[in-house]
């Protein structure tokens, strides 16, 4: 009797031991690993993709943070990343965002950032995509041969670059990956010798009264609180000078 009760007590755990299994299995969400699959697995910057499909592939794995993959390195060489960068190459990550665009539509976006800023950076970006903040476009620096200038009239976001503060010889904090460029062209960068982008002139002045300034940044602004949130300053407070699209952290 005794083996009887001990053979149908082993039966009954292996069974309660293969429903909890089963459960588990079943019960794990899209967003806890589930590998992505068509445009999204390809991740190219700028495609536009449908919110099933990112519902189908989970939030958490459209907002990452990697080490800059072989193809990705070589796509930088001596563009954002110049010869005398002293930086180690395993100082960065590559980011893959979802953001929303001008027509309110969800599409891929990537960025290079310090890794000390990595997850900082996926926080606020994954908020204002959840609150369908628009930012028109998101692919690196390196699409416009490292060009600067090019990439803010083309209102792009982006993040490290190898240069110089425009117009002096210190580096700039996207020498390091640790500031960020949000909307550009109507958030432009405006000092004593000008504007820049020159296409965003007309969005440099008396914009605290303004209400006709397409993704303005300023106090009220969500991405202004996220980023102060998580300890960057923004360009616009500065005195001397106004970076309305710069997010630097020190």
């Amino acid at each position: 009797m005794l083996s009887t009760f001990r053979n149908f007590v082993g039966v009954k755990e292996k069974y309660i031991i293969c429903m909890l299994l089963l459960s588990i299995v079943f019960a794990i969400p899209a967003e806890a690993g589930k590998p992505l699959t068509g445009v999204l697995q390809k991740w190219e910057a700028k495609t536009v993709v449908t919110d099933e499909e990112v519902k189908r592939a989970g939030l958490e794995n459209c907002f990452t943070a990697e080490p800059l993959s072989d193809a990705t390195f070589q796509r930088m060489q001596g563009k954002s990343w110049k010869k005398d960068c002293p930086l180690d190459r395993n100082e960065l990550r590559y980011l893959r965002m979802l953001h929303r665009n001008a027509e309110g539509r969800t599409q891929l976006g990537e960025m290079v950032v310090n890794t000390k800023i990595a997850e900082r950076v996926l926080r606020i970006f994954r908020k204002l995509y959840e609150a369908g903040y628009r930012i028109e476009r998101m692919v690196l620096v390196d699409d416009y041969d490292g060009d600067d200038v090019r990439s803010m009239e083309d209102n792009n976001t982006s993040s490290f670059n190898y240069r110089t503060v425009p117009g002096q010889q210190k580096l700039s904090n996207h020498a390091r990956g640790l500031a960020i460029d949000l909307n550009t062209r109507y958030n432009p960068y405006v000092t004593k010798r000008g504007v820049s982008p020159r296409n965003g002139r007309a969005y440099a002045f008396k914009r605290d009264r303004r209400k006709d300034i397409p993704y303005k940044i300023d106090h009220n602004d969500l991405a202004y609180k996220l980023f102060k949130a998580e300890g960057f300053s923004w360009g616009g407070d500065w005195r001397s000078s106004k970076d309305y699209q710069h997010f630097d952290y020190k």
